[in-house]
C-alpha cells in the first residue's frame, strides 16, 4: 500500500525528488510519484492534498523552488507529516525556496531537509514511518550499518594506499 506522496512542482525537480524515491524504494516503501503545479493547476493540486489521506498516505514529500508554496500548502491542507525539500534556484542559490518552507506560521509545520536534499526527504519519512512498523525500523538500521562499513572501507583504502593514488581511483 502506497504510504508516501512525492510531489514536485515541475520536471525540473526530477533529479533530487528521484532521490526520495530511490531510499523509499531501498527501502521497500511504497510510494506515488506526481508532477502538480499549485500555482498553475490550483484545482488539481486541492484535489491531490484533500485526497491524500484517503488513499493512505502517511507522509507527503513535497519539492519546490523560488516561492515554494508546494510544501507549505500541502501541510495546510493534508493533516499527516509533510517534508519540504527546497531546490536549488539559479537566482539565488535555493536560499528563496529554503525560506519560503521553513518560515511556515504558526500550526502548519513542515520538515525541511537541505536545499536538494532528496535522499534526506526519503529517508526522514521512512524513520517516521518506522515509528509503527518494526520491519522497516529494522530496514533503517541495516541502511545505517552499510553506511558505516561504505565509510570504513574507503578509510582502510586510504590507509593502505595512501591519498594520491586514492584520489586516482
Amino acid at each position: 500500500m502506497t504510504k508516501v506522496g512525492i510531489v514536485m512542482g515541475s520536471d525540473s525537480d526530477m533529479p533530487v525528488m528521484a532521490k526520495a524515491a530511490d531510499i523509499l524504494e531501498k527501502l521497500g516503501v511504497e510510494y506515488e510519484m506526481t508532477i502538480i503545479s499549485a500555482h498553475r493547476e490550483p484545482d488539481v493540486f486541492f484535489e491531490y492534498a484533500k485526497s491524500a489521506e484517503s488513499k493512505g498516505w502517511k507522509v507527503i514529500i513535497a519539492g519546490a523552488g523560488m516561492a515554494a508554496h508546494l510544501p507549505g500548502m500541502c501541510a495546510a491542507i493534508f493533516p499527516m507529516p509533510v517534508i519540504g525539500i527546497p531546490m536549488h534556484t539559479t537566482s539565488l542559490g535555493g536560499r528563496d525556496s529554503l525560506y519560503s518552507i521553513v518560515q511556515m506560521p504558526s500550526g502548519i509545520p513542515v520538515a525541511t531537509v537541505a536545499i536538494n536534499g532528496g535522499a534526506n526527504a526519503g529517508l526522514l519519512a521512512a524513520k517516521i514511518l518506522a515509528t509503527s512498523d518494526p520491519e522497516l525500523l529494522q530496514r533503517l538500521k541495516d541502511y545505517s550499518k552499510e553506511l558505516k562499513e561504505q565509510v570504513e572501507a574507503k578509510a582502510a583504502r586510504l590507509d593502505q594506499v595512501g591519498y594520491k593514488e586514492y584520489m586516482n581511483k
